[in-house]
């Protein structure tokens, strides 16, 4: 007989939830992830999709998964470490350490294993973290997880950054201190003052560590983030994903030889979880060739992202400070903004509304991922969507 306290629980929490603008609704895709999606029998306009390049529908890259699946089967058959490991894989992670510009890579099964798998590797209960309080779940939990020292500084702000640092690094209390940001913060679009902290992170001798999910394929000529900065060579973690821009799935971590070969021995999703698929690795090598020799997906994604965001602007919505092509729309109000994401959908444009624990209370938004795969139409279609769901709800 299931337990009456976890009913109890759920039932009530589930129903706090609702009640509070703070339940998702899953919904269900019957077709590919592009900028037309179908849901429920309706065509909707897809502003919620990471598929930044286009690259996840893209023919290429299809058939390069169905050749390496031909050829090595829809699985590896083990971890990396027994016999999981194939030619496609190492391929892959050569072509990811040129594609980042660093001595070597290695690949894991989701951007998410590669935060819990890198920074407990490394960093023990000896040691700290300096964190941006806005980085990203993965990297929190990843933190956790290493049972360092969990030392969180303000946003973006490098005073008080170097504040930390000093205190930390001055305290004699930890073997190793390292600094951990996003590249591109995923609910504002802001891109991480990565100059400065390179500069903190020199005098104080902390080791850098940078998530860069949604600026890998987006900024430095899709090299990202670091690439951007001109800083390949001072940090020493760059983490990427292969299932936003890139457009498959799976994860990476570049850096120094001597960093991957520890990694290899001591990251736990590395050595206990099955390895890629042959069909993944293979379109993930197809994709990092696409954007190694052209930039031309690059220039029609900012293209679009810039459209839209004069757009909304100009028909009078906040949409913050982005510096990237995440657009976010900000309503504020958790109900309001479920509501208007609702609206929204049922005129044809489908825009997830984002509250919180994603983002703190009281900054609810409808975060809008436009792709290099959209058109001008597709785009006009969704503002004009947009003004009129604003007014009726006099969001504008």
């Amino acid at each position: 007989m299931p337990s009456r306290g976890l009913e109890n629980f759920l039932k009530e929490n589930l129903e706090d939830l609702k009640s509070k603008g703070l339940y998702n609704e899953i919904d269900t895709l019957e077709g590919a992830n592009g900028p037309i999606i179908k849901i429920n029998g309706r065509e909707l306009i897809n502003l919620s999709s990471n598929n930044y390049l286009g690259l996840a529908t893209d023919n290429r890259l299809i058939e390069a998964c169905n050749e390496a699946t031909k050829e090595y089967g829809v699985g590896a058959g083990a971890v990396r470490t027994i016999n999981g490991t194939l030619k496609v894989h190492i391929e892959l992670e050569e072509k990811l350490a040129k594609f980042k510009h660093t001595e070597a890579a290695i690949a894991y099964q989701s951007g998410f294993n590669c935060n819990m798998a890198a920074i407990s590797a490394v960093m023990d209960k000896n040691d700290a973290i300096l964190s941006d309080e806005l980085n990203h779940a993965s990297i929190i939990d990843g933190c956790r997880l290493s049972k360092a020292k969990i030392i969180r500084f303000n946003h973006a702000d490098m005073d008080d950054l170097r504040a930390k640092a000093k205190e930390a690094a001055e305290s004699g209390l930890y073997n190793k201190i390292m600094v951990i940001t996003d590249g591109v913060f995923s609910m504002d679009g802001d891109i991480a003052k990565l100059p400065e902290i390179v500069e903190i992170a020199e005098e104080f001798d902390l080791i850098t560590y940078v998530d860069d999910a949604h600026g890998s394929g987006v900024l430095g000529n899709g090299a990202g983030t670091v690439k951007h900065f001109g800083l390949s060579d001072k940090v020493d973690f760059q983490i990427g994903t292969l299932s936003k821009a890139i457009g498959v799935v799976g994860g990476y971590v570049a850096g120094k030889k001597d960093l991957i070969d520890w990694l290899k021995v001591r990251s736990r999703p590395f050595l206990f979880s099955t390895s890629l698929t042959p069909g993944a690795a293979a379109a993930c090598i197809e994709a990092i060739d696409i954007l190694s020799s052209s930039t031309e997906l690059q220039e029609k994604l900012w293209e679009n992202a810039d459209y839209l965001k004069q757009g909304l602007k100009d028909i009078g919505f906040d949409i913050g400070n982005s510096e990237t092509p995440i657009t976010p729309v900000i309503i504020g109000d958790e109900v309001k903004t479920q509501a208007f994401s609702k609206r929204l959908n049922e005129e044809g444009v489908y825009a997830k509304s984002i509250v919180f624990p994603t983002v703190p209370r009281g900054t609810g938004r409808v975060r809008n991922m436009p792709t290099a795969a959209h058109t001008k139409e597709m785009l006009d279609q969704a503002i004009t969507i947009y003004k009129k769901a604003g007014k009726e709800l006099g969001i504008i």
